[in-house]
């Protein structure tokens, strides 16, 4: 059977890195990108030329990623909505769509935590953790494929934790979520990959950022704690995980669905 000319390494030069991770043209939803390592990705993707569009609950804080990313030159737009609000989140996803005609790009990365013993955990404790980061992300991703899908276009990422596979003492609904969103990773990216729809996690280790900054100044032995623990010997930066993001929302991870990539300075690797 003669060789089909896309199953050999092709003859002609190959793409600049910069074309492959150009993303002008593409909108994305970032959700929770006011601060943290949503923001980082926000900038990530808007440096790369996507129009961002910023989502988080607090409007004034929204606003003023918004107003930073242009005054340096980028395109965002502020979306401010809380992602545990169903017809908010669907209504916004919708909303997307009819004013850009696209939606190329979600990121999934809102969500809280309640930090108590378990015996001190109630249903509702659970339930809330659950719902912001597994039962929000699978909304978003059922809207944002509406779009994509008739497209034949699109990138779904999903920010997990290196606490779906170790995890802390307080935390079970914020360790059995994000294994969860591991799942549905696979599950949807199973059912969208014929439609070109890629989908695809990140599980950060730990990285420094104004949320845990309060945890750090408290209790500094925690901090070294975590960075002896780590192989890398430090924290991460959260500009390291928006190169991660841009990779899995570009045209270079065309290939890339359905994976869960780590990102921790090799703390899950170690023993």
């Amino acid at each position: 059977m003669p060789e089909r000319a896309m199953d050999r390494i092709s003859d002609a030069p190959p793409d600049p890195p910069a074309r492959l991770f150009d993303l002008a043209g593409r909108v994305a939803l970032v959700t929770g990108s006011s601060r943290g390592l949503g923001w980082a990705i926000a900038r990530a993707l808007a440096a790369a030329g996507a129009q961002v569009v910023l989502n988080g609950r607090d409007a004034a804080a929204v606003a003023a990623c918004e107003s930073a990313l242009r005054g340096w030159g980028l395109s965002a737009q502020a979306a401010p909505f809380d992602v545990t609000d169903a017809e908010a989140a669907t209504e916004a996803v919708r909303a997307i769509a009819a004013r850009h005609g696209r939606l190329d790009i979600l990121v999934s990365n809102a969500g809280g935590g309640v930090r108590k013993p378990v015996l001190d955990q109630t249903d509702a404790d659970f339930r809330a953790v659950v719902e912001s980061h597994l039962a929000a992300g699978f909304r978003l991703a059922r809207e944002a494929a509406r779009v994509m899908v008739p497209a034949g276009y699109g990138r779904i990422l999903f920010i997990s934790s290196i606490n779906a596979f170790i995890a802390r003492p307080t935390m079970p609904g914020y360790a059995a979520a994000k294994a969860g969103l591991n799942g549905l990773v696979r599950a949807l990216a199973v059912e969208l990959a014929p439609s070109g729809v890629t989908v695809n996690a990140i599980a950060p280790g730990y990285f420094l950022t104004a949320g845990n900054e309060a945890l750090r100044r408290s209790d500094p032995a925690f901090q070294a704690r975590i960075a002896a623990r780590t192989p890398a010997g430090r924290w991460g930066h959260p500009d390291e995980l928006g190169a991660a993001a841009l990779y899995l929302c570009s045209a270079a991870a065309s290939y890339t669905t359905g994976t869960v990539l780590t990102v921790d300075g090799a703390m899950t690797a170690a023993i």
